[in-house]
């Protein structure tokens, strides 16, 4: 029976602050985890979307890149999306008033939860991440200016999850979605949107399966300050 009720994370976003970009897991590896989910690659080389257990790449020059089983990751969050859970559907809202309107209806606040909505957008607003070589820089340096790209009528898939804030360092507190349209031509972590019609599903995972790169000899040995950590993650995930 496949386990839906876990999120597997590799890595976390605190790492990430001081620049440990390296690829310390597999795609194929982490899709033995799960079928849905985020992530970047290497290098903080763009956004990726993992839908129907198939890894796409937003890259900063607006394109969508198929992710071949070889290439690695420093963060990603899958879970199996159970396909057996009710679809909510949901009328013409904004991208604030869906997270409002989400968190309340499923009662998000103190557990995780996969997000997956497809619909049809009037607008979507998306960055990607730029590609880092070494020495990295800090998270906050490498995200300071990112490509951002902008598409009207378009119909495509949000994935992300909701995180309680107890958990921010490990990951983002609250929303962290990213986007994919049908035609898999545009892609990027989600700025912003405004959904005409479209149905969501939101899976509460009562499980956190933390896999920490522990043979990376840069992760094992470097210092990471805590103070301003969780300002950091959201001035780069904003």
């Amino acid at each position: 029976m496949k386990d839906t009720e876990t999120l597997y994370q590799h890595g976390t976003l605190a790492l990430l602050v001081p620049g440990l970009f390296d690829g310390t897991i597999t795609t194929k590896e982490l899709l033995h985890h799960g079928d849905t989910g985020i992530g970047t690659l290497a290098g903080l080389d763009g956004e990726v979307i993992i839908v129907d257990g198939q890894a796409f790449q937003a890259g900063a020059d607006g394109s969508v890149n198929t992710v071949n089983g070889d290439a690695t990751m420093p963060f990603a969050s899958v879970h199996t999306f159970d396909n057996q859970l009710p679809k909510t559907p949901l009328a013409a809202m904004t991208m604030p008033a869906f997270t409002t309107w989400l968190q309340t209806t499923a009662g998000l606040k103190n557990a995780f939860a996969g997000i997956v909505m497809t619909g049809i957008f009037n607008r979507v607003h998306v960055r990607v991440a730029p590609k880092q070589t070494k020495p990295y820089p800090p998270l906050t340096t490498a995200t300071a200016a990112q490509p951002e790209f902008t598409r009207e009528n378009v119909q495509g898939t949000v994935v992300g999850y909701f995180a309680p804030a107890l958990y921010a360092g490990a990951t983002v507190g609250g929303f962290h979605l990213h986007f994919i349209s049908d035609d898999h031509q545009f892609a990027g972590h989600l700025l912003d949107f405004t959904v005409m019609t479209g149905e969501v599903t939101a899976q509460v995972l009562p499980n956190l399966m933390l896999h920490l790169p522990t043979d990376n000899a840069d992760f094992m040995k470097a210092d990471i300050e805590l103070s301003g950590l969780n300002d950091a993650i959201n001035e780069a995930e904003k």
